[in-house]
């Protein structure tokens, strides 16, 4: 028995090797081996853990995990509005019209993770703010109306996790936070904790049965070309764009297994200029790695002159058919690659433009917009108000 047993180690190396691209085989190995003795003979250690920044899977190419999902007619739901009062009129608003999804911040614009989650790995790094009390209640309630729902995940732009771990954040030469003129602090994009915690949140959202993982604020914080160089911060031999992008791969490729489509949020003006270095997105390489794009293209977010308008915002339908011609243009050149372009379009009042340059958002101005959509061959959208309060006798 004992050159059986002899014969059969010797075997197990000679069929496993050695180095970290053998462990599957020999843990595989190892419990052949161990059942075939009736004890442990050869203890197998666990696969080496890496703190290098995290890369996509090599020529991972795209599917899409829900070719069935219905054609996205949505709107933005705050952790608030989902966890209160007003979740029952967005409801009878979804029961009443075309509109057939929603929007919801799991993770929201300050970085508080927006239900009670018991996950350590969360827990670890994120805080918590209960706005949705019972989300389980929430997501049983969107099944029952038949609502399409969209977990929104704001990225980098995370001040609770920059003031608690400013190492993964921009600190200033004598060591405190940078934040910007809203008091908003950004985390680095560079960070590989930063995309794993990101990408954990998504992951539990999928198990509580999101079917879409919408990020927000991909990006580094806006003019951080002109003040990178007097902040400290960790980053590695890639460029901004590279870094950003990187992300959005490595977190399609984590989650697309899962069954969920991976989108992301992106300025509108993004489809219509060169790549924003100084931000790191760039349109077309982001496009290429998302199941969906979402174009932020709300005619008040342009100024005099885009698309031949001298008040962008006071003629909805000519701007968004600008917007989806460029969108197109930079798009249609990556081919396969090409995402469902699913815009976010306005359903809000600009007010703050000034008396002259903006006119009140109803029905009527929606509606011009979704027919500019429509006319560019786009069926999908979004309407953001940042209230949830949408403008009532819409034709969707």
């Amino acid at each position: 028995m004992d050159i059986i047993f002899s014969t059969l180690l010797l075997l197990y190396h000679l069929i496993t090797g050695t180095g970290e691209d053998n462990v599957a085989a020999k843990q595989l190995s190892a419990s052949l081996f161990n059942a075939a003795a009736g004890k442990t003979i050869i203890q197998v250690e666990p696969a080496a853990t890496t703190t290098t920044t995290p890369e996509a899977v090599d020529n991972g190419l795209k599917t899409d995990p829900q070719p069935d999902a219905p054609a996205v007619k949505g709107v933005y739901v705050t952790a608030h509005s989902a966890g209160g009062s007003r979740l029952n009129t967005l409801l009878h608003l979804m029961d009443d019209t075309e509109l057939n999804s929603m929007v919801i911040d799991i993770k929201d614009d300050n970085g508080y993770i927006t239900y009670p989650t018991q996950t350590p790995e969360l827990l670890t790094l994120g805080t918590t703010q209960k706005y949705i009390a019972n989300i389980q209640s929430l997501m049983a309630k969107l099944k029952d109306h038949n609502v399409y729902p969209i977990a929104r995940i704001v990225v980098f732009k995370d001040t609770v996790l920059a003031k608690k771990h400013p190492e993964y954040s921009y600190r200033h030469s004598d060591g405190s936070l940078w934040a910007n003129g809203n008091g908003d602090s950004f985390v680095n994009p560079y960070m590989p904790e930063v995309w794993d915690y990101n990408v954990a949140i998504a992951k539990e959202a999928v198990k509580l049965g999101f079917k879409e993982i919408q990020f927000d604020y991909v990006r580094f914080p806006e003019g951080f070309e002109k003040k990178a160089d007097s902040l400290t911060f960790a980053k590695t031999d890639q460029s901004r764009v590279d870094a950003v992008a990187g992300f959005v791969k490595y977190a399609r490729e984590q989650l697309e297994p899962l069954g969920v489509r991976v989108s992301v949020d992106i300025f509108g003006y993004a489809a219509s200029v060169p790549a924003a270095e100084g931000i790191g997105q760039d349109f077309a390489k982001i496009s290429s790695d998302v199941h969906v794009i979402s174009p932020m293209i709300y005619p008040s977010h342009y100024s005099t002159g885009w698309f031949d308008q001298q008040d962008p915002d006071k003629n909805p339908y000519a701007t968004i058919a600008g917007a989806m011609k460029d969108t197109h243009k930079k798009l249609d050149p990556i081919g396969d690659e090409k995402p469902i372009i699913r815009p976010w379009i306005q359903d809000f009042t600009a007010s703050w433009l000034g008396k002259g340059h903006y006119i009140k958002y109803g029905a009527t101005e929606v509606q011009a917009q979704i027919k500019a959509l429509h006319d560019a061959g786009v069926d999908e959208y979004l309407l953001w108000n940042a209230s949830n309060r949408y403008s009532e006798g819409v034709k969707y």
